[in-house]
């Protein structure tokens, strides 16, 4: 009499997640694998190590190459009410204020970590709250910093531009830290000139775009909202955020 073969469940097995190499490299070639192993774990301080560190390296080749003192007197120049009341200003008072606004700008510049962090959770709640109050997306607050953190390594592609551009011999009196390399119009506009336009140009940078679309992604792939909807949400909040600044630039300057 033969015995009759049992056979036992087979224990299901979770699929293994990516690893933080290939989530790095993989925010850059496949976002989408990316953005669906955020929905397996959340976390996000390899991206912001890597933001922080070139950060830190882009602020180290400034001071170095151009100086922030010229960095400041680049920044004044664009603003002639800002120039003229400065060259008003006693010799004393002049030097005093130069080199506390070369010192705001160079720390300001170390302590960037921190901004990217701060900044990084105000637009991911911001973003959260949009998704899920007006497209009932259920987005976790982690989840939406992980998608905001993981899309933002999309700039350092600018920063090593920069850091290159630098290293080639940057004009230093033709420097501006806030719009370093040609990677959207408002490059070749004259910062002094036209403020309003000048912000406008700005908007279309190919790399905040592509940061944009990443982290369209991210959200698609963690809610229902799809991927066209998330980048039009997106870019209307950094469209409605630029134009803000274009118009408060013209206002006061």
């Amino acid at each position: 009499m033969s015995t009759p073969e049992i056979s036992l469940p087979t224990p299901e097995t979770s699929p293994k997640g990516l690893s933080e190499p290939e989530r790095i490299i993989d925010t850059f070639v496949a976002p989408s694998k990316t953005m669906a192993d955020i929905r397996r774990n959340a976390s996000w301080w390899a991206p912001l190590l890597i933001l922080a560190a070139f950060a830190i390296l882009f602020t180290y080749t400034v001071d170095k190459k151009i100086g922030f003192e010229q960095v400041m007197q680049n920044e004044i120049a664009k603003n002639p009410k800002a120039q003229d009341r400065i060259e008003q200003m006693p010799p004393d008072q002049r030097e005093k204020m130069m080199q506390m606004q070369t010192n705001i700008g160079k720390y300001s510049g170390y302590a960037a970590p921190i901004f990217i962090l701060v900044i990084a959770i105000v637009v991911a709640a911001v973003l959260m709250a949009t998704f899920n109050f007006g497209f009932g997306a259920e987005m976790k607050f982690m989840q939406a910093v992980s998608i905001v953190m993981y899309g933002w390594l999309i700039s350092i592609i600018s920063t090593v531009l920069a850091i290159i551009t630098l290293f080639a011999g940057s004009d230093p009196e033709g420097f501006q830290i806030r719009n370093p390399v040609a990677t959207n119009p408002a490059y070749f506009m004259n910062p002094a000139g036209n403020k309003f336009l000048y912000g406008v140009a700005s908007i279309f940078d190919v790399i905040v775009i592509w940061m944009i679309f990443v982290m369209a992604v991210g959200f698609s792939e963690n809610s229902k909202v799809k991927k066209g909807t998330a980048f039009a949400v997106i870019f209307a909040w950094y469209v409605i955020i630029k134009l803000g600044g274009a118009a408060f630039g013209a206002a006061f300057s």
